[in-house]
């Protein structure tokens, strides 16, 4: 029932290809993770939501996952830049925190996210100041072939290996203006394999190398933790668009050094057979950049009341390579999505404990239907992760009728085994609606409604809609006659 073959899209070949693992069995997938300066934004989370359906449709297709994501604390600039100043070291001493102490700090914050999303565990995080002896090792192993000293540091020269940035398609103006101009640099897109420390300058994060006290490249972090722990080459690196022309142009020529490989026409001479990327986030306030201050964190969802799956699902309905616009009225909508899937899950999965009902039509009659629906979402899913079609097809199952319950229920939780929706966690009250901010509590707001139903059964209705206005007066709207059957929610 699962037999439709994975096809994926592989930016680097700009072509869908079927999904073959480099080694038989599994599925070996390296995300680019956060770099923990700041809260990642929902933007940044994403490219996480995206990640964690690959893997599960991995797992799905019955390949052995090894998902590795990194946590970069250390070399990370503005942008794509080669100099100025570290985003850690600058979040460091605008805190007057320790570097570490930031770093924890942002990690388990970008962690809470992770679990509130529903996204899986990776087997492994790997965390980049763990790996620096790696990565002055991996830089020694390529310096003589590939690199040139400047007093700012080691930089690699993009001249020595074939079809630099073809993953990108093109060196536009525009890619090359996010790197800041370094004296001497034999190409504008050269790249920072090791950073000096400024002469006169005491970094927290800094260690000896051949090249003097400093720091690793960003660029060089991934190429080294991706290679040492799921080995070159590997099936799947994933990550935001906007790595797309730079940063994983940088590791694709890192790894072509290394690995002393020649050209890209065999995408496995990248490091990865295959490279994924997801499309933009769009929100049109301004708010989705770090750089505003007040940004969209996932935080500030919570806080006004939507829970984080939700988010989820907004994502879900899109398809990953297709920009997203977020807006509170769609984030909304996809709440009143989320709640009827989860109504319709629990009147099914009810009726588990009810004795067997007569159902016309044989057994196997009726486990055709839902064998059928599986066969049709394993196609979606297989068709590069379509999860817009997906979603239609677990709407489709939750509203058959006069069908076993157990049928239902046993294909529901497979399919939500993809899209990580939670659906057999969730209640219908999980997804009410309440700001962080509101002052009454819930357990005000039912005896509230308790006695207005006295009310209403009375037939006074001058009270029931006195103890209406009350609570709309605390930002509580009454929902009478709500198609879904929700008693309230919180403004």
């Amino acid at each position: 029932m699962t037999d439709a073959p994975l096809k994926l899209f592989n930016s680097l070949t700009r072509s869908i290809e079927v999904f073959e693992p480099v080694h038989p069995g599994e599925a070996r997938v390296y995300t680019c993770g956060p770099t923990v300066y700041n809260y990642p934004h929902i933007g940044n989370m994403r490219a996480y939501v995206f990640a964690d359906v690959l893997g599960r449709t991995l797992s799905w297709k019955g390949l052995k996952l090894t998902h590795v994501i990194n946590i970069t604390d250390v070399g990370h600039l503005t942008d794509d830049a080669d100099a100025g100043e570290d985003k850690m070291e600058k979040m460091a001493a605008e805190k007057a925190q320790s570097i570490w102490d930031i770093a924890e700090h942002y990690k388990q914050a970008y962690w809470a996210d992770v679990k509130a999303l529903n996204i899986r565990q990776p087997a492994q995080w790997t965390v980049a100041t763990d790996y620096v002896p790696q990565m002055i090792e991996f830089a020694k192993g390529i310096a003589d072939k590939h690199c040139y000293e400047l007093e700012s540091g080691l930089y690699f020269d993009v001249s020595t290996v074939a079809d630099y940035g073809r993953l990108a398609r093109a060196q536009t103006d525009e890619g090359e203006g996010r790197i800041e101009a370094v004296e001497g640099k034999r190409n504008a897109a050269d790249f920072a394999i090791w950073r000096k420390t400024p002469p006169g300058e005491t970094r927290q994060m800094e260690w000896d190398s051949p090249w003097g006290k400093g720091a690793p490249g960003w660029h060089l972090e991934c190429s080294v933790m991706s290679g040492e722990v799921l080995g070159f080459p590997f099936d799947i690196h994933t990550g935001g668009i906007d790595h797309r022309e730079i940063h994983h142009p940088n590791e694709i020529a890192q790894n072509q050094a290394h690995c002393c490989t020649n050209g890209l026409d065999d995408p496995r001479n990248s490091g990865a057979r295959i490279w994924m990327h997801n499309n933009f986030l769009v929100e049109r306030s301004g708010k989705m950049s770090k750089s505003s201050g007040e940004f969209l964190r996932l935080q500030l969802l919570i806080d006004r009341g939507y829970h984080p799956l939700a988010y989820r699902l907004m994502c879900l309905q899109a398809h990953y390579r297709s920009e997203l616009e977020f807006s509170w009225e769609g984030l909304g909508a996809a709440l009143t999505r989320l709640k009827r899937m989860v109504m319709a899950y629990a009147k099914w999965h009810g009726q588990l404990s009810l004795p067997p009902r007569e159902v016309p039509g044989d057994s196997w009659e009726r486990e055709r239907i839902t064998r059928d629906l599986i066969t049709r979402f394993d196609a979606a899913i297989a068709s590069d992760l379509n999860t817009a079609e997906a979603l239609t097809i677990i709407e489709e199952l939750l509203a058959l009728k006069r069908v076993a319950p157990e049928c239902i229920v046993t294909a529901a939780v497979r399919m939500d085994a993809v899209l990580g929706l939670g659906l057999g966690k969730l209640e219908r009250a999980d997804l009410r609606i309440r700001p962080k901010a509101t002052a009454i509590s819930e357990a005000e707001i039912e005896a509230a409604l308790a006695r207005r139903k006295e009310a209403r059964a009375a037939k006074d209705f001058a009270a029931s809609d006195a103890i209406r206005d009350e609570l709309a007066a605390q930002g509580v709207e009454v929902m009478d006659g709500d198609p879904l059957g929700w008693e309230w929610k919180l403004g």
